[in-house]
C-alpha cells in the first residue's frame, strides 16, 4: 500500500476511564486540584470524603451521572458550589443548575476558566453553538494555551468544514502539549479530509503508541484506511477498537459500512443490529439495516426500520420515500400516500413525492380525491415544467396525449423515465392496461436506475411478468 508505515487531553470519558484504572487511590487530590475544591474541607472526615470522591469518579466513568450526583451531594455543604458538581450537573442534563453555579463563581472571579468551561459545556448540551464559542474564546483570551478549549474550538470548526482554522487550533495544542491525544487524533482527521494520508497515519500511530488502550485513534485510522480502499486493514483496526469498547456505536456503524463495501452484506446486517442494540436512540444504523433488509427481501423488517427512522429523525425524508415504495409493493395505497405526503412536506420542491402521493391517493379511493391537494402543489411548480404538466393531468384527468408528446420530446433521460412511469401508472388507474404496460416497458429501456421511479417500475414489471427478465 502507498502510505502505511511498518506493520499492517483525551475525550472526557476516555480521560476518566484512564484515571479510574491508574490513580483511583489518590483521586481525591486530583479532584481538589482540577475542580477547585478547598483542601480545608479535609478534617477528621478525610477518609470518608476520599471514598465518596473515588466512587463518584467511578460512577462518572460508567456514565451513571445521576447516581454520581446523588452521591456527590452527600459531601459537606461547602461542595455545593464546586466546579465538579456543576460538571456533573451538565453531564446529567441539568444545565440550568450548572450555569447557576458557574455564574456565581464568575461573579467572584471573572477569570475563572473552570467556570467558563462549565458554561461552554452547558451551551453545547443545549445546542447553542454561538454561546459555546463565546465562552471558549473567553477562556483562551485568559489562558491562550488552554488545551481543552483549543481542542473544542478545533472540533467545532471541523464540523463546520473550516479545516484550516481547525488545524491551527490543533497545532497550538500540540505545540503546548505534543502528546495530547485529542489533538493528535483531531489533527490527523484534518489531514484525512485534506487527502494527506501519510501525515494522518503518522499522527495516529503516535497516538496509539502513547494511548494503546484508547479506541478512538484506532477508529480514526480505520476511517483513513477505508477511504484509501484498504478494507482488511480497516477491519483490523475496527476489530481492535471493539475489543476496547464493544458497545461503541460509531465504531460498530463504520464496521458495518466496511463489511457492506466488501460485499459481506449479511455480516454487516448483524453489526448494524449490534449498533442498534447499543444505542437504539440514534438513527444512522437504521439507515443501513433498512436498506439491507429491503435488498434481502425482508420487507417487514425493512418497514420497521424505516418507521424507526421517521421517528428518530423526522427530517430524513428519504425514510418516508422508502416507506412509500414498500407500501406500494404491498399494495397499501393509503399508507403509501401518507408516506409520500410526509416526504413532500419535508421536501416541498421534490414534486415527484407530490405526484406519487396523488397516484396512490387515486388508487386508495376515487380518482378525483387528490384534486384539491394537486391544485395547491401546481401553484408552486414551474409552469413550463413536465412536473406541472403531470400535476395538471392528474388534476384534470384529461390531456394525456399532450403530456405524452411532451415526454417524448424530453431529452433528459432521468426526467423522461420518471414521467413515463407516472403516465404508465395513470393509464393503469384509468383502466388502460395495454398503454400502461407499454410505458412501463419504455421506462426499463431508458435504464435510469438511480431513481425511485425505476425501482417502482421494476416492481410492476416483475409482478406482470414483463420486460427483460421475462424475455418479452
Amino acid at each position: 500500500m502507498n502510505f502505511k508505515s511498518n506493520g499492517s487531553g483525551f475525550a472526557w470519558g476516555a480521560a476518566y476511564r484512564g484515571v479510574c484504572k491508574s490513580i483511583l487511590p489518590g483521586i481525591f487530590l486530583l479532584i481538589f486540584l482540577v475542580f477547585g475544591l478547598s483542601p480545608a474541607a479535609f478534617s477528621q472526615e478525610t477518609g470518608s470524603i476520599e471514598a465518596i470522591l473515588t466512587e463518584v469518579v467511578e460512577l462518572l466513568a460508567r456514565r451513571e451521572f445521576s447516581s454520581a450526583l446523588e452521591l456527590f451531594d452527600t459531601l459537606p455543604k461547602e461542595y455545593e458550589r464546586s466546579i465538579m458538581r456543576a460538571s456533573i450537573l451538565n453531564s446529567a442534563g441539568r444545565t440550568a443548575e450548572a450555569r447557576q453555579i458557574a455564574n456565581s463563581l464568575l461573579a467572584e472571579d471573572s477569570n475563572n476558566t473552570y467556570a467558563l468551561m462549565v458554561l461552554a459545556d452547558a451551551a453545547a448540551i443545549d445546542g447553542s453553538e454561538r454561546d459555546r464559542r463565546t465562552f471558549l474564546d473567553r477562556v483562551i483570551g485568559i489562558e491562550p494555551n488552554h488545551v481543552r478549549a483549543l481542542n473544542d474550538l478545533a472540533n467545532i470548526n471541523i464540523r463546520n468544514q473550516n479545516l484550516r482554522i481547525a488545524a491551527g487550533y490543533f497545532d497550538r495544542v500540540l505545540a503546548a502539549e505534543p502528546g495530547n491525544g485529542e489533538a493528535l487524533v483531531g489533527r490527523a482527521s484534518v489531514h484525512r479530509y485534506n487527502r494527506e494520508p501519510r501525515e494522518a497515519e503518522r499522527l495516529l500511530n503516535r497516538a496509539l503508541s502513547l494511548y494503546p488502550g484508547w479506541a478512538r485513534p484506532l477508529h480514526e485510522r480505520a476511517r483513513l484506511y477505508r477511504g484509501a480502499g484498504f478494507y482488511t486493514d480497516a477491519l483490523e483496526d475496527l476489530t481492535a477498537a471493539l475489543r476496547l469498547e464493544p458497545d461503541n456505536y460509531w465504531v460498530l456503524v463504520d464496521y458495518g459500512i466496511v463489511l457492506m463495501e466488501m460485499g459481506r452484506t449479511r455480516e454487516a446486517l448483524d453489526i448494524f443490529q449490534r449498533a442498534i442494540e447499543a444505542d437504539p436512540g440514534v438513527f444512522m444504523a437504521y439507515v443501513y439495516s433498512a436498506a439491507i433488509k429491503e435488498q434481502l427481501g425482508d420487507y417487514a423488517g425493512a418497514e420497521h426500520d424505516y418507521v424507526m427512522l421517521t421517528r428518530l429523525n423526522p427530517d430524513y425524508y428519504f425514510a418516508f420515500e422508502s416507506l412509500g415504495v414498500l407500501r406500494m409493493r404491498n399494495r397499501q395505497w393509503a399508507g403509501a400516500r401518507d408516506a409520500f405526503l410526509e416526504a413532500y412536506r419535508k421536501a416541498p420542491r421534490e414534486f415527484s413525492y407530490a405526484i406519487l402521493a396523488a397516484l396512490n391517493w387515486m388508487r386508495a379511493g376515487r380518482q378525483a380525491d387528490p384534486r384539491q391537494f394537486l391544485a395547491q402543489v401546481m401553484r408552486t411548480a414551474p409552469r413550463d415544467s413536465l412536473d406541472h404538466a403531470m400535476l395538471r393531468l392528474l388534476h384534470d384527468l384529461r390531456g394525456d396525449e399532450d403530456v405524452a408528446l411532451r415526454i417524448g420530446r424530453e431529452e433528459n433521460n432521468y426526467t423522461k423515465s420518471r414521467m413515463m412511469f407516472y403516465l404508465a401508472t395513470y393509464y393503469d388507474i384509468r383502466g388502460n392496461r395495454n398503454l400502461s404496460n407499454r410505458y412501463h416497458l419504455m421506462v426499463q429501456e431508458l435504464d435510469a436506475s438511480a431513481s425511485v421511479e425505476w425501482r417502482l417500475n421494476e416492481m410492476v414489471l416483475t409482478e406482470r411478468n414483463l420486460g427483460l427478465r421475462s424475455g418479452r
